[in-house]
């Protein structure tokens, strides 16, 4: 690429390689005719980086977690920064907003903050009160310092904008919309979970509900509860008897693979905080694009989205017998014509709630943020 082009670095403290919200946005930019690089990080089982059109950097760190961590990526972090140029800064969450700002800063140039949660209503930080103001803090700190600053859902949005007094822009975190030969056909009861194992996920109720269901679970990804998730699925006899199964981390390309084979998806969050009682999953919008009817927590956002178009089958809470009834409900023997209602209703919704669409926003949201800078011969990914 030419060094003519605006670079824009973004920083994250992921694995690159999971990171699918990530990906489309620097892949939409560089598509656009922006030079892009991506930071992230790397841990001890990453595997080594997948090709993408943009340039990307991983940090080591000695430590993986707690405050350890956040103290060694941000000086490891603003170190690196410290040797790059670029146009445009942008910090991806609380956790990389410090050396990003300050980088900008020093350079005189644009600070923008791409907020995929709210970080300072995360469960593991509202349930340590110390440590939840320190990032609250932060982000009093970053928010108002921001030319640019987006999030994932209108409701976030809103909570941003009664906290700080002023406009967050909304890149939801949709899935792209791509032409396949035939509609999935899943015979089969392949119960799908992607994302981290953390806590909040409702996750621990999933698998009490288990025994109960005639169906396969399988959970792709890993995080803070991955040991005691095993555990428990042993202690029920799930893993003995094949009915519960952990991939582990599962690459993008092959995670949608097998969510096209799946029957039915699951999202189930806990109420620990704003942040997942208003969020909008981009899990909600990939079992969508595949056709998978899905069991979803009632949130304000999977609520409004599916009294447009139903897509899936909403519980009030978490209780085990709730869980088992309502996917029941969506696999074989259950209620087949509801089922089909509703993967039509996936086909259907998707050819207007897709990432061709909401990238026109994001472009141009950086468009007007580097006015006359794009080359005149960039071409929109859509």
């Amino acid at each position: 690429m030419s060094s003519a082009m605006p670079r824009l670095l973004f920083a994250v403290t992921t694995d690159l390689n999971y990171d699918q919200r990530m990906q489309r946005i620097c892949g939409s930019l560089a598509g656009q005719g922006y030079t892009v690089l991506l930071v992230g990080r790397a841990l001890p089982q990453s595997l080594p980086l997948t090709p993408q059109p943009y340039q990307q950097h991983r940090l080591r760190c000695w430590f993986t977690k707690g405050k350890l961590f956040y103290l060694e990526f941000t000086l490891r972090l603003l170190a690196y920064l410290l040797t790059q140029r670029a146009a445009v800064w942008c910090a991806i969450d609380l956790d990389t907003a410090l050396p990003v700002w300050l980088r900008a800063r020093l350079g005189g140039q644009p600070f923008v903050y791409d907020a995929h949660e709210l970080f300072t209503e995360m469960p593991e930080v509202v349930r340590r009160p110390a440590v939840q103001w320190v990032w609250r803090q932060v982000e009093k700190f970053i928010v108002p310092r921001a030319s640019l600053a987006y999030t994932v859902g209108p409701a976030l949005a809103a909570v941003f904008r009664q906290r700080y007094g002023r406009t967050f822009e909304v890149i939801r975190n949709i899935s792209r919309l791509t032409v396949e030969a035939a509609p999935p056909v899943p015979n089969n009861s392949l119960i799908l979970y992607q994302g981290v194992l953390n806590e909040g996920r409702g996750l621990e109720a999933l698998l009490e509900a288990m025994p109960n269901v005639r169906g396969q679970l399988v959970l792709c990804g890993e995080g803070d509860l991955s040991v005691e998730l095993r555990a428990r699925a042993a202690q029920l006899g799930l893993l003995a008897s094949g009915k519960v199964s952990f991939r582990g981390y599962v690459l993008p390309a092959e995670l949608r693979q097998l969510t096209r084979q799946a029957r039915v998806g699951v999202l189930l969050l806990e109420n620990r905080g704003l942040s997942y009682y208003y969020s909008l999953a981009n899990k909600f919008f990939d079992y969508l694009h595949a056709g998978v009817p899905q069991v979803v927590i009632d949130f304000p956002e999977y609520r409004a989205l599916n009294a447009q178009c139903p897509v899936a089958d909403l519980v009030p809470d978490l209780q085990p017998a709730a869980l088992a009834a309502a996917l029941t409900r969506l696999l074989p023997g259950g209620d087949e014509a509801h089922y089909q209602e509703l993967a039509d209703n996936c086909r259907q919704v998707r050819t207007t709630l897709n990432w061709q669409q909401e990238e026109m926003h994001l472009l141009a949201l950086y468009d007007a943020l580097l006015p006359g800078q794009v080359p005149l011969t960039s071409t929109r990914n859509s």
